[in-house]
């Protein structure tokens, strides 16, 4: 199931948060050159790439140009099983990180924090694939390239669309620190849990209900 995320924007792709900064320096480091990735955003900035849907691991969408109507298919590692914990580990040790991601907040700390345990949650160029059906013969092409180009909105405003990418959807993290919540400590790492975590995350799930049940149009199948 794919969620949809993003309608088409027209206007130039510009990063202002560091994470995005950071998603679009990786972007850079996919591009073969320069001016493909001059094309790209051309492409994004004039309102080209239709909408953008994601799942763990994947994101799809249409991109238009004076040749014809092409379709995206893109992929970014999803973390493994002891990465995933690690890193909602990480998430857990200080109350005020889900409640910062909630805000479209990504915090520096919690980066950094899993970054030591040895978890990337920021991609690089190298693992940023692509398929296009057009017949470049580059991967990524410039139709991919413009998508990754156009996704920075989507990482910028709300951060948990990189979890999801990285195979750890909102809800699937909320639930993971509902379950912990009444632990004294976070097992393997050996940090201290926030005494108020439990009621973070209590809170935070009633957000996302009440967002779910006012915005239930906002997926699509």
């Amino acid at each position: 199931m794919l969620h949809a995320r993003l309608a088409p924007r027209r206007s130039a792709v510009r990063a202002t948060t560091w994470w995005g900064k950071a998603w679009v320096r990786a972007v850079e480091e996919a591009a073969y050159a320069e001016s493909e990735l001059v094309a790209a955003r051309a492409l994004a900035r004039q309102g080209h790439v239709g909408q953008i849907a994601t799942e763990p691991g994947r994101f799809v969408a249409s991109v238009e140009d004076r040749r014809g109507l092409w379709t995206v298919e893109g992929s970014v590692p999803v973390l493994d099983r002891r990465d995933l914990d690690l890193l909602v580990e990480a998430v857990a040790a200080e109350s005020g990180r889900i409640a910062a991601l909630l805000a479209g907040e990504l915090p520096y700390g919690l980066v950094e924090h899993a970054d030591e345990a040895g978890v990337e949650l920021l991609p690089y160029g190298g693992e940023l694939g692509s398929s296009c059906t057009c017949d470049h013969w580059a991967d990524p092409c410039v139709h991919a390239l413009a998508v990754l180009q156009q996704l920075t909105w989507l990482v910028e405003a709300d951060p948990f669309v990189l979890l999801q990418l990285r195979g750890l959807p909102r809800d699937d993290l909320l639930g993971r620190l509902h379950e912990r919540a009444g632990s004294d400590r976070v097992e393997g790492l050996g940090l201290d849990l926030e005494p108020d975590l439990e009621a973070a995350v209590e809170a935070a799930l009633y957000a996302a209900r009440l967002l779910q049940d006012g915005d239930g149009s906002a997926e699509a199948e």
